[in-house]
């Protein structure tokens, strides 16, 4: 937290203090500086697209190229199922959740760091930059999501009124990375290990998660261990809402989102309790 201290001249001086209790976390602080998350999030954006060719096309790209591998590599050759849908598409609409899920979670671990010299000039909420780290890839999903639309057009699928919970998934995936990253980017400041393991982590999670292949074809025996993972529920919940396939198990997924919360509850404890340390080991 910050204490304002006795003027300095006519500069306000700030001390940062670890917070003395688990719920003093002082969220307020970032409604006070919201404008500065917002210019945060822009900078985020410009500096990604600065001196690209193809700028924010990049985000239709990589979904786009990876729906092809998987569509010749696992609905070709290897004869995955698709739950009756056609495959380009079912992959398609789990990869666009997925690359906003996996972006948001890799450019977190690393905002820490790569903003080391601003923190250790002048005083603002540490959390804000994880934040627009993370807010920074609602562009590339709404542009994803777009070509997403134009695809169910193209095979005649008319989402009904389960459409409406697609916000609700996607928040999901957001405090599923907020709440994994938050751990991960504080311990970065530390051991700098992290961030290069973050792919490695990254490739085994989407392996982990119903991407290239659907729930169906996992164990019964294992399928509630397997619905745990929060990813699971966010994509079969966008193949739910937008092409009207299976519908999650909305019980199990509530353990999962109950552990989502409590794991990005903890993280902001952490964080908050290691950013009094932050400006001297980064």
């Amino acid at each position: 937290m910050a204490r304002q201290s006795p003027r300095f001249g006519d500069v306000p001086l700030h001390r940062i203090e670890a917070s003395k209790s688990l719920f003093d976390l002082h969220l307020d602080e970032l409604w006070l500086h919201r404008e500065l998350l917002y210019f945060l999030t822009w900078r985020d954006l410009k500096l990604r697209y600065k001196q690209t060719v193809l700028g924010a096309l990049w985000a239709v790209v990589q979904p786009l190229m990876m729906m092809v591998v998987f569509t010749f590599v696992f609905g070709g050759f290897a004869k995955v199922p698709s739950d009756g849908l056609p495959y380009p598409i079912f992959a398609y609409v789990a990869l666009v959740p997925w690359n906003f899920f996996s972006s948001a979670l890799g450019r977190c671990v690393g905002s820490l760091v790569g903003n080391s010299g601003i923190i250790s000039k002048v005083y603002f909420p540490r959390l804000l930059i994880p934040l627009s780290s993370t807010f920074a890839g609602f562009l590339d999903f709404g542009i994803a999501f777009t070509i997403l639309v134009a695809m169910m057009a193209w095979y005649g699928f008319t989402p009904g009124w389960a459409v409406v919970t697609v916000p609700l998934f996607l928040l999901l995936a957001l405090m599923t990375a907020l709440a994994v990253g938050l751990w991960l980017t504080a311990l970065n400041v530390k051991f700098r290990d992290v961030s290069h393991g973050i792919s490695f982590v990254l490739q085994l999670w989407m392996y982990a998660s119903p991407v290239a292949y659907p729930v169906s074809v996992v164990p019964e025996q294992w399928r509630f261990l397997y619905i745990l993972n929060p990813m699971v529920t966010v994509i079969q919940g966008f193949r739910w809402a937008l092409l009207g396939a299976e519908m999650p198990d909305f019980g199990v997924s509530a353990v999962s989102i109950a552990g989502v919360l409590a794991v990005l509850y903890g993280g902001m404890v952490y964080f908050k309790r290691t950013e009094r340390t932050m400006v001297d080991v980064i």
